[in-house]
């Protein structure tokens, strides 16, 4: 049977997934949230002409000719303004952030003035200079902040400016994690003499979490039936099941039976790419009518660089489809450091390292070694070259296409 071409895997991963319904939180827990509405201000900044300097506010027409003395009439603060008109010969000492007094143009910087008692000597000045009128940063009813945007620092700053005390967000998507196989133990084990360490879970779950989603551990079950199935049924709550290992064809490769006894819809299995072939997706229906309940259900190989590849390439972008980030693209540009050899039939993510040349350009150059068993190299990675299946061979200072690999 013809390996599945990675496109068409993707797309019947991503199919039937719909942006999960919105929940309001309150600003101080919405790092990392999606927002699932466009937000608008509700006030308008500055919400008033304020000085962006020390110094002080004069009418244009009175330091037309230099020097100028002027009688100084009050003080303009942040949260305190002057509450009189300035009048033609008068200035007022403001400070930065404060309204601009009424009938006041102008703002002269303290270092360009002195002081001389209840007057103030004007020796240098710009008109209109020095003074962020209301309005300048935004006003209120703009949409500042788009459906699907991932909250992070800046974000919520103009939130925050904005006066949203809460914000509606996505849900976090449920990924439910379960490692199988007897030779996987729990970091920390102790070991028998045929046994590894499971680490893959691990590596998803921080995949999942700083993406936006929830992670829940399955915890490992054993190469039985009846326990890989018993360990399914834990996953009743989650919008994606991800099993690891026991997807290929071997007589210990039961993921996929225990699977099927609980009803899985199986959309593929075995992708045209490199590494991760023998990955598989499709659909859990549970209850029936208004009570129906659809989990996606992503299977990854065993092998941990294979895993965490499939988790980037596929996973990713089911879960951004979750939470309405569809269409995002997020491949990039990069210059090859050395030759690329020619690909084979399969789509291959090949690990790689990126540095900036002094023209801001990334260049990449793909690791010695790409046996998918390496997790050493893989975490010195931080991208990956996508080659094309069958792509030629590609010379260096040829352009590329990379994913950067999460941290």
């Amino acid at each position: 049977m013809p390996l599945l071409p990675f496109e068409t895997a993707l797309e019947l991963a991503l199919s039937g997934l719909c942006p999960l319904g919105a929940e309001r939180v309150p600003l101080s827990q919405a790092r990392g949230r999606v927002l699932a509405e466009d937000l608008a201000a509700t006030l308008t900044q500055p919400p008033f002409d304020a000085s962006a300097m020390d110094g002080y506010a004069v009418r244009a027409a009175d330091v037309a000719a230099l020097p100028a003395t002027l009688a100084l009439i009050g003080e303009s603060a942040a949260g305190a303004r002057f509450g009189g008109i300035v009048e033609p010969g008068q200035a007022v000492r403001i400070f930065t952030g404060a309204p601009i007094p009424d009938g006041a143009d102008t703002v002269v910087i303290q270092e360009d003035a002195d002081t001389l008692g209840s007057s103030v000597v004007v020796k240098d000045a710009i008109a209109g200079r020095h003074i962020r009128p209301r309005g300048q940063d935004f006003l209120q009813g703009d949409v500042l902040l788009t459906a699907g945007t991932r909250l992070g620092a800046r974000a919520l700053l103009l939130a925050a400016a904005m006066n949203h005390a809460e914000l509606p967000v996505r849900r976090k998507p449920k990924v439910a994690i379960l490692s199988t196989g007897d030779e996987v133990v729990r970091p920390g084990s102790a070991l028998g003499p045929d046994q590894i360490v499971a680490s893959v879970g691990y590596g998803i779950a921080a995949l999942v979490e700083a993406h936006g989603g929830e992670a829940i551990d399955l915890g490992i079950a054993p190469d039985d039936s009846d326990a890989i199935a018993t360990a399914i049924e834990g996953s009743a709550g989650a919008d994606i099941l991800v099993t690891i290992g026991g997807a290929s064809v071997g007589e210990r490769d039961l993921v996929t039976d225990a699977l099927a006894r609980a009803g899985l819809q199986l959309d593929f299995c075995k992708v045209a790419i490199r590494p991760g072939k023998p990955v598989f997706s499709g659909r859990l229906v549970s209850g029936s009518g208004s009570e129906t309940k659809t989990r996606k259900v992503l299977g990854l190989p065993g092998n941990p660089v294979s895993a965490l590849v499939c988790s980037v390439v596929i996973l990713l972008p089911m879960l951004r489809a979750l939470l309405g980030q569809v269409g995002e693209d997020t491949a990039r540009d990069a210059v090859l450091e050395a030759p690329l050899a020619k690909n084979g039939p399969r789509q291959s993510y090949l690990r790689a390292t990126s540095t900036f040349s002094a023209d801001g350009k990334r260049h990449v150059q793909a690791l010695p070694s790409q046996d998918s068993s390496l997790m050493a190299a893989l975490a010195k990675a931080d991208c990956l070259i996508v080659q094309a299946p069958d792509a030629p061979a590609l010379p260096q200072g040829a352009s590329v296409k990379i994913l950067l690999l999460p941290a």
